[in-house]
């Protein structure tokens, strides 16, 4: 590009003479570059070339503007610098160039500041898809229905099991069972509770997996045949008579030669009284009293009906086996530890302790006897005191109708036949067995 020199002459004849002049030449390069440009527009195809000249063609112009509205700015300030002197201002030369000349910038557009929203939880949220306004619903799974039911009909099912064992606890109204065991059983305190326990967990619920048996031991005398006694009148009140059988062996099958007709006739009768309770939901009582004198077929054949393989009838019922069995064991252990007893021991404590000692040497001696007491829960009764029997007495003369005198009662007491006594303690060799016989001589 030329450079042109600027005098010291006027400076507005000669810088509007370098603008003229600079006009002119920027119209011939325009002219010439249009001419170009209208060759290549003839041409079938445009070239680079061709654009990189219309692209100097659009700078030059853009410079061209810029050069005029510096020279009418320069004009301006002339202007108003004469008028304020009144004297021609003078310069020095200057070299002009084109370095350092930008085109204008584009007017800015004024932006206005937009204001933020605030956004709100809103509980509608936008899905583009489906341009839905609300949260689709969630589907509830079909197990958590199913697990609420199962938990449903599972408390329904103890509520009802729970409801179920008192009804049935309450059909063989236990408490009115322990009420007469205390008051008839002398003595015994500790067994009456052990069979009591025994019962409670058994009457609890109708479902079991073996039937219950229950062999009481001791020696003459303690109670055994009274205590099958009152169990028997309780039950019957209870279940019914059809479903309590008191079976004598001495009197039901005295002959030895007839024992194994004995044991078919039992086991056909047993079977049809099972079967009979198992109609009536309820759990039958089978009393053998005497067990000492029971043959072997007997033995066999309640082995048998008492084995947990039996059907489901078989396995709701009582058994209640009543023997002086191992009575020997019960009169020696006590003898030799009454000693070693504490005074102020309870009942159930003393009775707790002769049911821990004495119950692994019962079992080994009556199961050498028959298997059947493999199966059997073993309770022992202990010997009576003096005390006991006079309370035997007590409650035998009263029932008579006989005035209860202490003096008598004693004096009658004193006739009954004790081993020696041990600490304060005599124990009854016959224990009440002779109470009764006493009792009518009067």
């Amino acid at each position: 590009m030329p450079h042109f020199k600027m005098s010291d002459e006027s400076s507005s004849t000669s810088s509007s003479q370098l603008v003229e002049d600079f006009e002119g030449e920027l119209d011939e390069e325009v002219d010439s570059e249009e001419g170009k440009n209208q060759k290549d527009r003839g041409s079938p195809t445009p070239s680079l070339s061709s654009f990189a000249s219309l692209r100097a063609v659009i700078r030059i112009k853009q410079k061209y503007q810029a050069l005029k509205r510096r020279r009418q700015e320069m004009a301006l300030g002339l202007g108003t610098q004469g008028g304020l002197t009144g004297a021609p201002r003078c310069t020095s030369p200057k070299i002009f160039t084109f370095n350092g000349l930008t085109p204008p910038p584009f007017p800015a557009i004024p932006s206005v500041p937009q204001k933020k929203k605030k956004r709100g939880r809103k509980r509608d949220v936008l899905y583009p898809p489906e341009r839905q306004r609300k949260m689709p619903k969630q589907e509830r799974s079909r197990a958590t229905s199913c697990l609420y039911l199962l938990f449903a009909i599972v408390f329904i099912q103890v509520y009802n099991a729970i409801e179920n064992l008192d009804d049935h606890v309450l059909r063989y109204d236990l408490e009115g069972l322990e009420k007469t065991l205390r008051r008839e059983m002398f003595g015994q305190q500790g067994a009456v509770e052990g069979l009591l326990s025994h019962l409670n967990d058994y009457l609890s619920t109708y479902v079991h997996n073996k039937p219950l048996v229950v062999s009481i031991h001791g020696p003459s005398g303690v109670g055994k045949s009274h205590l099958g006694r009152l169990l028997a009148g309780h039950f019957r009140s209870v279940v019914g008579d059809t479903l309590v059988l008191q079976y004598y062996v001495l009197h039901h099958c005295p002959q030895e030669a007839n024992a194994m007709q004995c044991a078919r006739n039992l086991s056909t009768l047993i079977s049809e009284m099972v079967e009979k309770a198992e109609e009536e939901e309820k759990i039958p009582l089978f009393i053998f009293d005497e067990a000492e004198h029971m043959h072997m077929e007997i033995f066999d054949v309640l082995l048998q009906l008492v084995a947990s393989k039996q059907s489901n009838e078989y396995l709701n019922a009582i058994y209640l086996i009543l023997s002086n069995l191992g009575h020997a064991h019960i009169t020696k252990h006590m003898l030799q530890n009454s000693s070693s007893i504490p005074m102020a021991m309870t009942a159930s404590g003393r009775h707790s302790n002769l049911v821990k000692e004495l119950t692994p040497i019962l079992r080994n001696t009556l199961e050498k006897h028959h298997p059947l007491w493999s199966e059997a829960d073993i309770l022992p009764l202990g010997l009576l005191e003096k005390g006991h029997v006079m309370e035997c007495f007590l409650e035998e003369v009263t029932r008579e109708g006989f005035y209860p005198d202490h003096s008598n009662i004693e004096r009658l007491a004193g006739e009954i036949e004790y081993y020696p006594a041990v600490l304060g303690r005599e124990y009854s060799q016959t224990g009440c067995k002779q109470v009764v016989a006493k009792v009518n001589l009067l």
